[in-house]
């Protein structure tokens, strides 16, 4: 155990911070290496595996390129479940976690609910496996991404109804939810100069991005489904982007819904909206 965290130590020294390491190091030995957390701990020596150690050395020249841990690992917790990521889909985020806790506290537990641009079905899973009686579906459109999201699905327990479809073309037939759920793309373009290479280099570009000329798009397209697919005073949630948080209040009142609601994330930042139709 000792080498092996010396390894680790030496290889990414000027990659993360002190924390930044220790917590990089546990999840490389625990997560990746399959190393008990009390060997981890207590730093009990192991044996020479030569298949471990060729593991290590792939996930460190990775890292120090620049690849997510969550990427490296294969792994992401969210919300207490463990979902299954790589690079077809977003790596779960704190802020979506709060998203999803406002959710499930106002969802009724029997009523149905849609997640539309589900990636890799964190939303929808999480929200099918604390609301047990609730119907679930998820929709998006790269193939990619919902084979993730099954995956993601089967392992956690919960049988959320994946379907690929294409929320600017949306099929003409009945739909009725109480509750529909939304993270879709809404970094602008000209906010990637503000990012980090980590997100840039490895995370999606469909499931980040909107052209700067239409930044509410995907917004607005799923509003206009939720005036033909939610019952009357059903509610619909977004994941917004802070910068477009007073645009989003107007294009929902315009949309015909009432009792708008701005929160702010953990950072203070104005990140989710909810409205009534």
């Amino acid at each position: 155990m000792k080498r092996l965290g010396a390894l680790i130590d030496d290889s990414l020294k000027g990659c993360f911070d002190a924390l930044e390491l220790e917590t990089v190091k546990r999840a490389l030995c625990t997560e990746l290496l399959g190393v008990s957390a009390l060997s981890f701990y207590t730093k009990e020596s192991l044996p020479d595996d030569s298949e471990r150690d060729a593991r290590l050395f792939d996930a460190l020249d990775r890292l120090k390129k620049g690849e997510p841990l969550q990427y490296v690992i294969g792994w992401a917790p969210f919300c207490g479940l463990q979902f299954k990521v790589d690079k077809r889909v977003l790596i779960p985020r704190p802020e979506t976690a709060e998203l999803v806790e406002w959710v499930a506290r106002d969802c009724p537990d029997s009523g149905s609910l849609l997640d539309v641009g589900t990636g890799s079905g964190c939303i929808a899973v999480t929200l099918a496996h604390n609301l047990k009686g609730c119907k679930v579906q998820g929709w998006d459109i790269s193939d990619d991404a919902l084979q993730v999201a099954r995956f993601n699905n089967s392992l956690n327990g919960t049988d959320v109804v994946f379907s690929k479809v294409d929320i600017l073309k949306v099929p003409e037939q009945e739909y009725c939810f109480d509750v529909i759920v939304s993270n879709p793309p809404y970094v602008m373009e000209s906010e990637k100069a503000q990012m980090e290479s980590t997100v840039l280099d490895y995370e999606p570009h469909l499931a980040l991005f909107v052209q700067d000329n239409d930044p509410l798009l995907y917004y607005r397209a799923v509003a206009e489904l939720g005036r033909r697919a939610l019952k009357t005073g059903g509610s619909l949630y977004f994941e917004i982007n802070p910068l477009k948080a007073q645009a989003m209040e107007t294009l929902l009142i315009e949309a015909g819904y009432h009792d708008v609601e701005l929160r702010s994330d953990i950072f203070g930042k104005q990140r989710m909206i909810k409205a009534i139709l």
